[in-house]
């Protein structure tokens, strides 16, 4: 099994290229993203959870998370492999992932990150706020507060992978083409 991880700040592409490489690689996509629309949309318990963090701009509890995504993989086991994307964001979701694909004999091939400056992300963002109907992504002070969690929370995962000869940080400035290609130029090496 294949199995990596897309990393970046909110509004760097990462859904946009783990639907790209999904394809190419032929991996199940498991996007946090989705899958807190999907359990707010059928009103689950973990969703409505999910919904109340994120109404106010904050990163969703890793227990939530977690069982969120541990759900998602157990309905989703005859796979080739997975591109995980928003998660994991903090070094306990890291950890617990590890630990859940390791009880399956799996583990993680490799961290792809995209790197975006943060003004950039804001325009992104208000940009997709526009049509998206997302809350999180119609105000400047609840993004800013999303990267304000990702520093204080999600960077530490960089030197994580790091310690694994696992993280690969790519320029996520530029055509989505562009991007992906340096995303294929990496993943086509582990």
């Amino acid at each position: 099994m294949f199995n990596i991880v897309i990393f970046g700040k909110p509004g760097s592409g990462k859904g946009t290229q783990a639907d790209f490489l999904k394809n190419k690689y032929d991996l199940y996509h498991i996007s946090t993203g989705d899958l807190f629309r999907k359990n707010i949309s059928n009103k689950t318990k973990l969703g409505l959870e999910a919904m109340f963090y994120l109404d106010k701009g904050d990163l969703v509890p890793d227990s939530v998370t977690i069982k969120m995504l541990e759900n998602e993989v157990l309905s989703n086991k005859d796979v080739n492999g997975y591109i995980f994307d928003g998660f994991p964001r903090t070094h306990s979701q890291a950890a617990a992932l590890d630990a859940f694909l390791a009880e399956k004999g799996e583990g993680i091939n490799g961290m792809v990150a995209l790197e975006v400056t943060e003004d950039l992300l804001v325009t992104r963002l208000l940009k997709r706020g526009e049509t998206s109907g997302r809350s999180d992504d119609q105000d400047e002070l609840k993004i800013r507060n999303r990267f304000n969690e990702y520093e204080t929370k999600t960077a530490v995962l960089k030197d994580y992978y790091q310690d694994q000869n696992k993280y690969f940080g790519v320029d996520g400035i530029g055509s989505i083409d562009v991007i992906t290609k340096r995303l294929c130029e990496i993943i086509d090496k582990l």
